[in-house]
């Protein structure tokens, strides 16, 4: 499959903040209307205080700069996505297969949005807390197959994990590197340097190659802008909500690692 195009849909969320919510509150409402709609990079603190209604000495007080928001918004994400994996994979098949059906989900959803991409990658970044969070998710799958490492390898071990995420989800996919090579290469290489078998890799990679990945990352994008909304109480709009139109080519077959 060639890789699907990048639909630039474009998130619009209606204003819904108000002067009698705590500050914390109308800023993380006001942060989370402003990534997905227009970027992460593209949102400054001057625009962020004025929207939330908050001085400049109130927001560094309480997040100290645009990345302490992010690393709340983050969390919260990266929470939801695991769940929504468990979601696609059942309760039949080993965690190690939630972990390659979430990274697969994550990475397909930054080539259907850009300002995701933008969240993802600066979340894998900076976001210490997510390392953190994803250590202990990865000793809770890996811990089996390198019974001699504790949390705290694991820990170093995600900086790697994560390092080549990043790099695969900031380049936009193409003719060359598909969406496809990048699922293979990535999971590949993360399952092998966390030691799983490698006919079980074999397995794992016939798993998600069987999915119909874009859709059901569509579904979690839907799924994740819709709890979003409601954690942080805004709406969004219908046409934010409407599903992104699948590429001509997925129509016609799944897409295949």
């Amino acid at each position: 499959m060639a890789c699907m195009p990048n639909i630039g849909k474009e998130v619009r969320i209606t204003t819904i903040t108000s002067a009698s919510l705590p500050a914390k509150k109308r800023i993380l409402t006001v942060c989370v209307k402003l990534f997905l709609e227009q970027g992460y990079k593209k949102t400054t603190v001057a625009e962020i205080v004025h929207k939330a209604a908050v001085s400049n000495s109130i927001f560094q007080n309480i997040f100290r700069a645009k990345d302490g928001v992010l690393t709340e918004l983050a969390e919260f994400m990266f929470s939801n996505q695991f769940s929504m994996a468990r979601g696609v994979v059942g309760t039949q098949l080993p965690p190690v297969y939630v972990y390659a059906a979430e990274t697969a989900i994550q990475m397909t959803l930054t080539e259907l949005n850009e300002n995701l991409r933008e969240i993802y990658v600066e979340s894998y970044t900076h976001s210490e807390v997510i390392f953190r969070a994803t250590a202990r998710e990865l000793y809770r799958i890996f811990g089996p197959y390198q019974p001699e490492l504790t949390e705290e390898d694991f820990y170093a071990l995600e900086l790697g994990s994560a390092g080549l995420m990043r790099g695969y989800m900031v380049r936009p996919c193409d003719g060359t590197l598909t969406l496809e090579k990048k699922l293979r290469m990535f999971l590949t290489l993360s399952l092998r340097g966390y030691k799983v078998p490698e006919e079980e890799v074999r397995q794992i990679l016939r798993f998600v190659e069987g999915l119909d990945i874009r859709t059901v990352a569509e579904q979690v994008m839907q799924k994740l802008f819709q709890a979003l909304a409601m954690h942080y109480e805004f709406s969004l709009s219908e046409e934010a909500q409407a599903a992104a139109p699948a590429a001509p080519e997925d129509k016609e077959k799944k897409t295949k690692l």
